[in-house]
């Protein structure tokens, strides 16, 4: 890939965005970066991450909106990408509920805006970040085939009108799309609204875990290193595919992980208890073949290694992270 033309990250600022644009300037890849640095959470993370990215030979950054198509007309007028890897999105099913339209607009009609512009300036590769959200109610392990028709949160069926957009653009237009459904991706410098950012603070902090449920509740946590790889292992030329990128385990349970955060910080949690959310999954467990067949890839990262990882980071970047809201 290094002699193509350069790459636009969408959600650049973003935890798995970030990390795989960090991938792509690691092996000579040009990059274009767009942000809205929206608040759904706490912008000194994105701030933190894109600090990581600026000044880096070949990154630019353009702070704008997918849902705003005269903006990315004219990133697409100004540069020639080989390949638009869409990351962007909003994420959180239970947020999802209270406030479902900018799921859509952001999430489905952000992604038509980019199809748009791919089919207008001939861009021909496009990989779009999904959710393993949409295998609700299915056998596990879950497999692309499996039917996703019956989304129980409106980002699940957000990501799902953005998939069969994509795939009509795929038909319409020639494009090629690779759909990566993520599986709990979890690291350093992750998203302050999932678990683990959380669950790290209030044990280090002493202030009570919120947690819905029990704890008995799995899942199939992949390290966003890993994630960042599949991802970029997915600009391959595939037609349309869809690829699970997860850990590939035997889901790790939340009192498990609980359990490895409290050992490494030397505390232990206190748990506030909540009712079970009911638009929230009790098990996810990726069957990972198909990326491992047709892309090459496999997670490299154990969980727990990677939990050990993240709470490193939080304990060296506690200065500032004691600040974070989550």
């Amino acid at each position: 890939m290094k002699n193509k033309q350069k790459i636009l990250v969408t959600g650049a600022a973003g935890f798995i965005a970030s990390k795989t644009a960090e991938f792509l300037l690691d092996t000579g890849i040009p990059v274009v970066g767009i942000d809205n640095l929206n608040d759904y959470y706490d912008v000194q993370v994105k701030r933190y991450r894109l600090d990581q990215l600026k000044g880096r030979e070949g990154f630019t950054f353009v702070e704008g909106d997918i849902e705003d198509l005269p903006s990315l007309e004219k990133i697409f007028s100004e540069h020639e990408f080989s390949a638009v890897l869409n990351l962007a999105a909003r994420a959180g099913v239970r947020y999802s509920m209270e406030n479902p339209h900018i799921y859509m607009t952001t999430n489905a009609h952000g992604t038509l805006n980019l199809l748009e512009c791919m089919q207008k300036h001939e861009v021909k590769k496009f990989v779009l970040a999904s959710t393993s959200s949409l295998y609700a109610g299915q056998e596990m392990p879950f497999v692309e085939t499996l039917p996703v028709n019956t989304p129980i949160s409106p980002y699940a069926a957000s990501k799902k009108a953005a998939e069969v957009m994509a795939y009509t653009y795929h038909k319409l237009y020639g494009i090629d799309v690779s759909i990566c459904r993520y599986f709990t991706v979890f690291g350093p410098a992750g998203r302050p609204d999932m678990s683990p950012f959380r669950f790290i603070k209030w044990i280090d902090e002493g202030t009570p875990i919120t947690l819905f449920g029990d704890g008995s509740q799995s899942r199939d946590f992949t390290f966003v290193d890993d994630i960042a790889r599949g991802t970029i292992a997915a600009m391959q030329e595939v037609g349309y595919e869809i690829f699970n990128l997860g850990g590939g385990n035997n889901p790790i349970t939340i009192t498990a992980m609980i359990e490895a955060f409290e050992k490494q910080l030397g505390k232990k949690a206190v748990i506030d208890q909540k009712p079970f959310h009911k638009a929230d999954m009790m098990e996810t467990w990726a069957n990972i073949d198909k990326a491992q067949s047709l892309l090459g890839w496999k997670p490299q990262i154990d969980p727990y290694e990677g939990f050990t990882q993240t709470v490193d980071w939080y304990l060296k970047n506690k200065d500032w992270v004691k600040d974070v809201t989550v």
